[in-house]
């Protein structure tokens, strides 16, 4: 071999690569199967476009606010995208987190409960309210749009009574829930060792799962893959948080919406549990043939989703420090659905991650946050929210056209 066949090896390699990934690239996009890309490079395209309107849009301080608007209304997106995955929707989100947060401030403030017991209170009540749905829908088939529709009114008005004449009742700005929720971030050091350990985590589960492949003679992902991908994962969450540490940091409150999406997508994509709810929102009947239990499937979506929607309204409230008649009103139905299928969950069921929550929201609160900057009136936000809602929604469905024309082929 020549020198100069020497030097053109490595890069024909290098062509060939290219070749072979935009193929697969170009594969997956005829397929509908590109996963959370097309939010990733809509986030990207929003951040650049805000970044060039106004300089303070990137700037640490705006991020970490970002960060922290989103953990309340990403709590709720979580839930909404779990009873999205088996084909159904919750439209009353908003009024369960309202109820929760009135039942937290009447019962610490007003009845003078022990902080943790309120709390509880207000999470039980989003549960209780998750099972009626669970067992309305599968005992009388009436549908979850027409269920949840009514609860969204109902719940509304237990949460006027709840809060009574008063209607809006203040949270002691010294309890540690509203100092967890405003003031509360980790040390630089700790965000770190967080990140290393999280990264750490996720790269030892995809060694293991890869070693089970490479034992049942299935595809499996390379361990130099799968430690490169770690790498960079790590090399770009520390950057991330060097930025926010540059300002007052990671607070714990999106830290805790963090965690919650990591035990979601932990249970959805490695327990039974999770793979049913996705054979559920795929094919009813398949899942009902394959024995799994249907309807507790159901129930379970439907009371993760409540519940959920009443931990976000807790710390709605604990962010605010107050409570009143209008929250869980307003957009928070809107933002939570619509970050749900901005994130990437199908409304046909069946499709979707817990990390569309984090990502659907991190979309829907850049684009309040950018013309909040610039500031627009809020009906060009309503506006904006909805023009990118239904963009996503043409993506979800041509994806499942394309699935749909994939599978007869």
């Amino acid at each position: 071999m020549t020198a100069s066949e020497s030097a053109h090896r490595p890069i024909g390699a290098l062509i060939g690569r290219i070749r072979d990934g935009a193929g697969a690239l170009v594969e997956r996009t005829r397929s509908g199967n590109l996963g959370a890309l097309p939010v990733i490079l809509g986030l990207a395209v929003i951040w650049t476009v805000f970044q060039i309107l106004n300089p303070v849009f990137l700037s640490s301080t705006n991020l970490v606010n970002l960060t922290l608007q989103s953990a309340a209304i990403g709590t709720i997106t979580l839930g909404v995208v779990i009873v999205l995955l088996v084909g159904e929707i919750d439209l009353s989100v908003g009024s369960v987190s309202g109820l929760s947060a009135a039942v937290l401030a009447v019962a610490m403030v007003q009845s003078r409960w022990p902080l943790v017991l309120a709390m509880v209170a207000g999470v039980l009540a989003g549960t209780v309210v998750g099972l009626l749905y669970g067992f309305l829908f599968t005992r009388f088939g009436i549908p979850s749009f027409v269920i949840t529709l009514a609860g969204l009114l109902g719940i509304l008005g237990v949460q006027l009574w709840v809060l009574g004449e008063v209607g809006s009742i203040n949270l002691p700005f010294d309890s540690w829930l509203v100092v967890f929720a405003q003031q509360l971030f980790l040390p630089p050091w700790a965000s770190y060792a967080v990140i290393a350990v999280a990264v750490a985590g996720s790269a030892w589960g995809r060694l293991r799962t890869a070693r089970r492949r490479e034992r049942a003679n299935l595809t499996f992902q390379s361990t130099r893959a799968i430690l490169l991908r770690a790498a960079a994962v790590l090399v770009g969450l520390s950057a991330a948080a060097w930025y926010l540490n540059l300002s007052r940091g990671v607070g714990l409150s999106f830290l805790l919406f963090v965690l919650l999406v990591v035990v979601a997508d932990f249970a959805l994509t490695r327990t039974r549990w999770g793979r049913a709810v996705y054979a559920v929102g795929g094919s009813v009947e398949a899942a009902r043939r394959a024995g799994i239990r249907v309807d507790r499937i159901y129930v379970s979506a439907f009371v993760l989703c409540s519940t959920l929607a009443a931990a976000g309204g807790i710390l709605a409230a604990a962010r605010l420090a107050a409570v009143n008649q209008s929250s869980g009103a307003a957009d928070t139905n809107l933002n939570a659905i619509a970050a749900a299928v901005i994130g990437g969950a199908s409304l046909f069921g069946g499709r979707g991650t817990a990390w569309a929550a984090l990502l659907g929201i991190l979309v829907i609160q850049s684009i309040s946050s950018g013309l909040t900057l610039l500031n627009l009136d809020s009906s060009v936000r309503f506006i904006v929210t909805g023009v990118v809602l239904v963009l996503a929604v043409i993506i979800d469905s041509t994806s499942r056209k394309n699935r749909a024309a994939s599978g007869r082929n």
